[in-house]
């Protein structure tokens, strides 16, 4: 299999930068994914490692030799579109023997390889049809299966389940996984959709304006972002985020909110406070650390308007705002607080964090 590695990597159009100067190893056999908003450059990144865009700048080694003068096709990758790009007049099964047929390979062994495949994707009664009598979860495990047949060093998926319903993207996350247990393959996967990054990945990479914002392990990320653009992206729902201003000293250390009230800061959250440059601060807070009773030692009320209460059954959702910011606490399936009514939620600030509000990143 393979290394992959990314060294000062820049795109530009013309004279607009879109990737900024990216760094980041990928080890052989990990699943990494790329996560971030619409026009993040994650598909740009992509896509320059794939060979099909120009790099404008900095290097690409797949297990350490340069490869940004090598042709697509000679790279030894495999990548999956978002649509699957399957020819419609060819069957299943020649989708699958297409690109070995095309490199010379025996007949024999690519009647082996495609049923290998074929059987690992559970496709292998679809090997007659046309990709027109195909559903989208099994056109998307033919693409898949084009990919496996080519044993490549690399695979690479663009946006893989983002024309599936509901529903198929549950079970085709789970087959992907599968299938990096099986082949354990170097895989780099693209999503805007942080619970794919979040269900599949051995580690994440956030972008956010062609820079990497953070990369880590899933839980590391939800746990301890490092700036307030992971925190608001990692999770459903995000972690709340609350601006305000430091007031009082020593062991009455607060944050003052924007409606005046001020929440102590637990020793925890204090223990950061020695690099906060100035007094403007976000406090983030995770939905499941606020509850309509008391949740520890360190838990503080807070007075908030219930704007929206949404019940989802395994639980209940509660959305209140705080001047211009919203905040949502995350109860439990039998707590039905009335909509347009007062609250006390009681935030478990030991599980707090604090972001200098200028810069974005975590204190502490």
């Amino acid at each position: 299999m393979a290394t992959l590695q990314l060294e000062n990597l820049i795109k530009m159009y013309g004279s607009t930068r879109v990737v900024h100067g990216i760094n980041l190893e990928i080890e052989d056999k990990e699943f990494v994914v790329f996560v971030g908003p619409s026009g993040c450059g994650k598909s740009t990144t992509l896509r320059m490692v794939a060979g099909l865009e120009h790099i404008s700048g900095g290097r690409i080694r797949i297990d350490d030799k340069v490869v940004n003068r090598v042709a697509p096709g000679r790279r030894d990758i495999a990548m999956v579109f978002q649509n699957y790009a399957l020819y419609p007049h060819m069957s299943v099964g020649e989708n699958l023997a297409f690109c070995l047929q095309q490199r010379g390979t025996p007949k024999g062994e690519v009647s082996e390889k495609v049923s290998q495949a074929a059987e690992t994707l559970r496709i292998t009664n679809l090997l007659d049809r046309r990709p027109s009598q195909l559903s989208g979860g099994q056109r998307q495990r033919v693409a898949m299966g084009r990919a496996i047949v080519r044993e490549p060093k690399v695979f690479l998926f663009d946006e893989p389940l983002s024309n599936l319903d509901a529903k198929l993207r549950v079970q085709m996350r789970s087959e992907i996984k599968r299938l990096q247990r099986i082949l354990p393959t170097t895989t780099v996967y693209v999503t805007h959709d942080q619970t794919e990054a979040m269900t599949m990945a051995d580690r994440v990479v956030v972008m956010n304006g062609g820079h990497i914002e953070q990369v880590g392990r899933p839980l590391d990320l939800y746990e301890r972002p490092q700036t307030t653009f992971v925190a608001g992206f990692i999770g459903s729902p995000p972690m709340n985020l609350l601006p305000g201003r430091l007031s009082g000293s020593g062991d009455r250390v607060g944050i003052e909110l924007e409606t005046g009230q001020t929440l102590p800061l637990s020793g925890a959250v204090k223990a950061g406070l020695a690099a906060a440059p100035t007094a403007e601060v976000v406090l983030g807070i995770r939905p499941e650390a606020i509850s309509l009773s008391p949740n520890g030692d360190h838990s503080v009320p807070l007075s908030v308007v219930l704007d929206e209460v949404e019940p989802l059954g395994i639980e209940t959702l509660a959305y209140g705002s705080l001047g211009e910011t919203l905040l949502c606490a995350r109860l439990g399936a039998d707590q039905f607080p009335a909509s347009g009514s007062e609250a006390t939620l009681h935030l478990d600030m030991n599980r707090a964090m604090l972001f200098d509000a200028k810069s974005t990143r975590a204190l502490g």
